[in-house]
């Protein structure tokens, strides 16, 4: 191999890795393309100068920041569909990272080897991209980012040593045909047309052709002969296919039409020479496939009535428009008017619009609501997961017939979410209001819910840095709630069920806007008070007295449990106990901080971010509302740019704690008669242990309010 020039061994169908050292310092060319080599590609054959084409293998994946993705390399290298990734999209776009893909992209019209070209048909106006600007070569690969496609094309004219880049691309000066039909894209071996974040569904593919090289006048330019096969989503579609042979003579037009699906949200229309027809007749025979256009049209009736008609444009032009002016009117109304009944109401009255799912989508991604997609249950519904079209996976959220929330609460929970944005909040995609269904689309959060990892045998384990990352992002998202966002929100339900965890276990606040209060029901003790019993401050749950600080107090009974591991409200330590938060209180006292911590971290901990989360979640647990501290000041407080301030009650105080005291007592009794007292009901079920004593101790329970279960 010491003067080889070219080596070949594309189609072979090979397994094995490429040598680490190859001696042949000479290689120009290497073609590798359609087999099964596997492995890494070595540093080694990446030398300037050289033109290489790895497609259409099972390497390892190539990350952006490895050498044969880098733009400052003097080579030619086609990496497209080369590596083993099972991510469809990182194998069509090699050295890239995620793409974000835009909704409802649904067609595809492509001028091969010629310019861009507005085309007036039956079907209206259409404008075909072209691929001219890319000379092309031995090993191309290109993408065009914009607009979302791009081709792969390997082989060399072997014929011929010169004006090797202008043979990719011909043109037919002048003819009678439609200028779509006089320029085309010409390989050697194979040429691959892709595209890439299309709607998943069924298409309908015209790829169209004319023989622009050979002529019809009886020379040498009418000997020629060109065969090649035609793949789309790697099914054969056309074996040995020759353009003349169709269309009856050179210089004809041809469209073949053919119906495909894509479930991966990806095309490939691929057309390779495999050996047969003329190679060396006429002079500097072209052989290999040749392509002029290609368009993919959608068959869904929402995607083909958008491209029918140009006027539609113009319509949805001005929709757009009217819905984005009546938005900043609501926006206006609801930050800045003084009447806050009227703002409500103006919000209320135009949210409705905000719906972009149709019902019939959603039950197509859920499978019909099917059981086997759900995944959760609340008090606003049950919630599905399902799956769009463009492979985006969802949480659907279906408003119960039972539920105590109406049209009204859901409308209220449209309107706030979606004004506000930020990266500990779980996203709203949209909504659904047909056939008296209220639902909610939410982004899908892979790792289930906090609770779910804590409390419930989860198989996933939340080492210490993964917890102290969940504290500051539940921490950020309840400052911007409360501080930072333009609409000032209070969630009234914080607790580990309503924290989600994604793909990358970064906390997500979920459910707020959905609690709400009972405005009928005036009672000391509501049941109708929007909040979990074992997370809820004391003033919250007795009175009803709503602030900021009741989301700050059930946010340091979450803070306690992620430390812990346990539920505050299951978890009794031991008799001398009633829950959680009393038993880190004791703890406090003795400076104990790290018996607290989940035993199943093996003692792999900072000791001083404990003792530091102990103190942020006893000091946001504080009975008094006014010396718990703003979400603001504990996000510096746990990135450590603000002391913990020590609040430690005396020994003698504590011990007589009428709150803990209180609690001590609903416990005895409910273990006696555990099925008198269930979750939120009235406390008057408990007038056996002392009615009058009860309800003078539960005026001051402060942070031992989770106790009562």
């Amino acid at each position: 191999m010491k003067n080889l020039l070219m080596l070949d061994v594309s189609f072979n169908m090979l397994v094995g890795e490429i040598p680490n050292d190859i001696s042949a310092k000479n290689l120009k060319f290497i073609f590798l393309t359609h087999n099964l080599l596997t492995g890494n590609v070595p540093d080694t054959i990446l030398q300037d100068g050289r033109n290489i084409d790895l497609s259409y293998n099972d390497f390892t994946y190539l990350g952006p920041q490895q050498p044969a993705c880098q733009e400052n390399m003097k080579l030619n290298i086609n990496l497209f569909r080369s590596s083993s990734t099972e991510n469809s999209l990182r194998r069509v776009l090699p050295c890239s990272e995620a793409v974000d893909c835009p909704p409802h992209r649904c067609s595809v019209y492509l001028n091969c080897g010629g310019n861009d070209l507005t085309i007036n048909d039956k079907d209206g106006k259409f404008v075909y991209e072209g691929d001219a600007a890319v000379a092309g070569g031995v090993s191309t690969y290109f993408k065009n980012s914009k607009s979302f496609w791009g081709f792969s094309s390997t082989g060399d004219f072997m014929d011929d040593n010169d004006l090797q880049n202008v043979r990719y691309i011909q043109h037919l000066p002048s003819s009678n045909l439609s200028e779509l039909y006089t320029t085309a894209r010409i390989s050697p071996i194979s040429l691959t047309y892709f595209s890439y974040c299309l709607e998943n569904g069924n298409y309908t593919v015209n790829l169209l052709f004319a023989e622009i090289y050979f002529a019809n006048d009886g020379t040498y330019r009418s000997l020629g002969k060109r065969i090649f096969d035609v793949y789309i989503q790697d099914k054969l579609v056309q074996k040995q296919f020759n353009i003349e042979d169709e269309a009856d003579g050179a210089q004809k037009p041809l469209i073949k039409q053919f119906n495909t699906s894509v479930t991966n949200s990806t095309l490939e229309i691929q057309f390779y020479w495999a050996g047969k027809g003329t190679t060396r007749i006429p002079h500097r025979g072209v052989y290999g496939p040749l392509v002029s256009a290609i368009a993919v049209k959608s068959n869904f009736k929402h995607c083909s009535k958008d491209l029918k008609k140009g006027a539609l444009y113009i319509i949805v032009g001005v929709v757009m428009f009217s819905i984005t002016l009546l938005v900043l009117c609501v926006l206006w109304w609801r930050f800045y008017s003084r009447d806050k009944q009227r703002k409500e109401e103006d919000l209320r009255g135009s949210e409705v619009q905000a719906a972009c799912y149709s019902l019939k989508q959603i039950k197509a991604a859920t499978n019909n609501f099917d059981s086997a997609n759900k995944i959760g249950e609340g008090g606003f519904g049950p919630v599905y997961q399902g799956l769009l079209p463009n492979g985006t996976v969802i949480a659907v959220k279906q408003l119960s017939s039972r539920s105590k929330q109406g049209s009204q609460e859901f409308l209220n929970e449209v309107g706030l979410i979606t004004c506000l944005q930020h990266p500990n909040l779980v996203r709203l995609y949209g909504c659904c209001t047909e056939a008296e269904q209220f639902l909610l689309i939410y982004e899908y959060m892979e790792n289930n819910s906090l609770a779910h990892t804590l409390f419930e045998g989860s198989q996933l384990m939340l080492d210490w840095p993964t917890r102290i990352k969940i504290c500051i992002g539940i921490a950020r998202g309840l400052a911007f709630l409360h501080e930072e966002s333009q609409l000032r929100i209070v969630h009234r339900d914080i607790k580990a069920t309503n924290v989600l965890l994604d793909r990358d276990l970064n906390p997500k606040i979920s459910d707020f806007g959905l609690a709400r209060l009972n405005e009928e029901e005036k009672t000391h003790i509501s049941t109708r008070v929007a909040g979990t019993i074992g997370y809820m401050a004391p003033e919250y749950a007795l009175w009803g007295y709503l602030t900021s600080k009741a989301d700050v107090y059930s946010y340091g009974v979450v803070v306690m449990e992620v430390v812990t591991g346990k539920s505050n409200s299951s978890f009794v330590p031991m008799s001398d106990f009633c829950c959680l938060l009393e038993w880190a209180c004791r703890l406090q006292q003795r400076e104990n901080y790290s018996e607290l911590v989940d035993r199943r971290l093996g003692g792999s901990f900072d000791v001083e971010e404990a003792e530091r989360l102990v103190k942020v979640s006893l000091l946001c647990t504080n009975g008094s509302p006014s010396l718990r501290p703003p979400m603001s000041d504990v996000v510096s407080m746990l990135e450590g740019r603000l002391n913990v301030p020590d609040v430690i009650p005396e020994p003698g105080t504590f011990s007589d704690d009428s709150r803990f005291k209180a609690m001590r007592e609903i416990f005895r009794h409910q273990q006696g008669q555990s099925s008198n007292i269930i979750g939120t009901q009235r406390l008057t079920n408990a007038a056996s242990i002392g009615t009058q004593s009860l309800t003078n101790s539960l005026a001051d329970i402060g942070s031992s309010s989770a106790c009562s279960h």
